[in-house]
Order: C-alpha cells, then structure tokens, then sequence
C-alpha cells in the first residue's frame, strides 16, 4: 500500500509539472534543435528547407572579414558592449555609493535614481528619440551653447574627434547614452552589496589611517567584485540582445549607414524581411558561441580579481 501510494505521489508530480515540461519541450528544446538543423539549410520559411552544408557559415565568414553584413553588425555590437557595459558598471557603483550616505532624504533619492530603469523600452526610446534630437533636442540645444556643430546622434555616424568638431558622435553613442539611463538595476544589486559589507572592515581601516579613497579602493571594491562579476554576465548579455531600442531608434533598419545595425537586428532583417531562415539561424549559433566564449573568458579571468568572503573564486 506505502508503494502504491508513493507512485501515485509521483504520478500527481509529474502530472502538475506537465503543463512546464510541454513548455520547455516546445518553445526551447524543439526551436533549439530546429535552428541547429536550420544553420546548414536553405530556408525562407514558405518552401522546405534545402541542405546546403556549410554555406550559411562561409557567408558569414565573408562578411567579417570584408566587414559588411554580419560583420558589420558584429562590430557595432562589439563597440556598444565595450562602452556601455564599463561605463553602466562604474555608474551603477558610483550612485550606490552616494546612496548608501546617510544623509536626508535617502530613501526618496534612491527612488528617483531607480524610477527611469521601470520606464518601458518603447517609451523611453522615443523620449531619447526627442532628447537627441539633432534640430530640437535638449541636449544639442545644450552643446550649441558651445559647438557650432553639436552632434547627430542617432542620425548620424561616428566621423572621429578634432578640436574643431570634439563631439561627433553617432547612433551607437546614442544607444549607449540609453543604456545609462536605465542603470536603476545594477545600481540597487550594488546598494545592497554595499549594506552587506561588514562595518568593522571600515572601522579598523580607520585606525590604520585610510582614507575615504583607500577604503573604498581596498574594502568596497573587493567585495563588491563578486556582485561585479554577476553584472558583467548580465550586461554582456543584455548589450548583445539589445533589439527594441535599435529597432525604434533606427527605424527597422540599423541606419544611417548601418551604424546601428546590431547583431539581434541583422538576426531578425535576415529571418523575417529577406526570409532568409537558414541564415539568420547560422547568426544566431554563432552569437551563441561567442557569448558562451565570452562568458568562458570571464570565469577564467575572475580567478585573478574575484574575491569571496571565504576567498578567491577557485
């Protein structure tokens, strides 16, 4: 009677996890495996794949190395990464740092600092949109003050820095200005972080005669470097899947000149506008490889700055 009723127990389990299991089984394992069979096919979604081996991936080699196409796409996203992520990181530290002062008003500065990061996307892409406005925008109404030639931001593309013309920056900076503003998140993971640290590391660095500068360059960043290293996943992540605000800002298009053109955009123009399925299936296992290659990077490289309260990360 106990076995009966123990396999009736684990009948009645698998049974109320069924509706998750058929989930997983269908929007993940089954598109996981499809794309995979994909990459190496011919595919524009209204006839049946053809098998065309290694075409899709010769493709997308030719294009990083002439630097159209993927290629293109792979270094704008590569620029964005390398900007926003370092700049989101010390932001984010900075204002955790300031907000963890005990001064009046904190919990109604903490709020005001958090409250963009709950903004839809949509909405703040559009309110960017009229920011950086190259004619009307806030911020170039700012800049002529000083410049003659404010920048075009999302209308524009890089073009270098002179003394002449120091602020010539382009969509991809204006996407990473975008990134700032919803920094909310990382900002309140650190801020807690920061409560957690042990008062007494503070009060004993004090009697060594630190400064506010040696603590926090000794005692603050040390142990924050695990809650660093979380947000430095996520960021790598989040800066590669970066789609609705390039969508919106460039119009579907990745222009001018595809100097927005992000890889998860490529991705969808490839699959959807041209219906080019097996191609666009290629792009998306190689972002996965260079994702997991650069997640590999960082665990072997948090060995040497990663410290946890029991030591470093083995």
């Amino acid at each position: 009677m106990a076995a009966d009723a123990k396999k009736g127990d684990r009948w009645t389990g698998w049974l109320f996890i069924s509706p998750w299991l058929l989930g997983v089984a269908v929007l993940f394992v089954y598109p996981f495996f499809a794309s995979l069979i994909w990459s190496f096919t011919e595919y524009d979604l209204l006839t049946s794949p053809r098998f065309v081996g290694a075409d899709n991936y010769e493709r997308i080699a030719r294009e990083v190395l002439a630097g159209e196409g993927f290629g293109k796409a792979l270094w704008n996203t590569f620029y964005y990464a390398a900007v926003s992520i370092p700049l989101s990181t010390m932001l984010a530290i900075a204002l955790a740092v300031m907000l963890n002062w005990k001064v009046r008003g904190q919990a109604l500065f903490r709020t005001l600092f958090y409250l963009p990061s709950m903004v839809p996307m949509v909405a703040s892409s559009i309110l960017w949109l009229w920011l950086l406005d190259p004619r009307d925008g806030m911020l170039n109404a700012v800049l002529a003050l000083f410049y003659e030639t404010p920048p075009l931001w999302f209308q524009g593309m890089q073009e270098g820095v002179s003394l002449s013309t120091p602020f010539q920056f382009g969509s991809k900076d204006g996407l990473t200005l975008m990134s700032l503003w919803g920094v909310g998140n990382f900002m309140l993971i650190y801020l807690a972080a920061i409560g957690d640290i042990d008062e007494s590391l503070y009060q004993a660095a004090e009697l060594d005669g630190a400064g506010v500068w040696q603590k926090f360059r000794n005692i603050t960043l040390p142990m924050l470097s695990p809650i660093i290293f979380f947000n430095l996943i996520l960021g790598i992540i989040q800066s590669v899947q970066a789609f609705t605000q390039v969508y919106i800002v460039s119009e579907g298009t990745g222009q001018p000149a595809e100097s927005s053109l992000m890889i998860s955009l490529q991705l969808f123009l490839a699959a959807f506008r041209d219906l080019e399925m097996g191609y666009a299936s290629a792009i998306a296992w190689v972002l996965f490889v260079v994702l997991a290659l650069a997640t590999w990077g960082l665990f072997r490289s948090s060995r040497n700055w990663v410290h946890y309260r029991g030591g470093r990360l083995s």
